[in-house]
């Protein structure tokens, strides 16, 4: 299974990085790296993830869990608008 790189780990600080999966754990993975990401992490996602992966991500975030700048920002590359019911955003 593959693993992830010590240059993401730092974007999932509260989480065990070595008993997230890539898959059950996508949208966590996908969420954090978006929002906190380097451009070497966003790289490694967007090799990792398929585009119809991150949209979902976008489209039906985690609520509370997003930055509005990155949520704008992302939203916009990825050309989807979130759903207004679930979206809720960092304090």
């Amino acid at each position: 299974m593959p693993m992830i790189p010590q240059f993401v780990r730092p974007f999932l600080w509260s989480y065990d990085t070595d008993a997230l999966d890539l898959s059950r754990d996508k949208k966590r993975i996908i969420t954090n790296v978006l929002n906190f990401g380097t451009d070497e992490a966003t790289n490694w996602l967007f090799k990792t993830y398929t585009k119809e992966d991150i949209k979902s991500c976008l489209i039906n975030p985690l609520p509370g869990e997003w930055n509005k700048k990155s949520m704008n920002f992302w939203s916009l590359i990825f050309n989807v608008q979130p759903s207004k019911t679930t979206t809720r955003f960092l304090k």
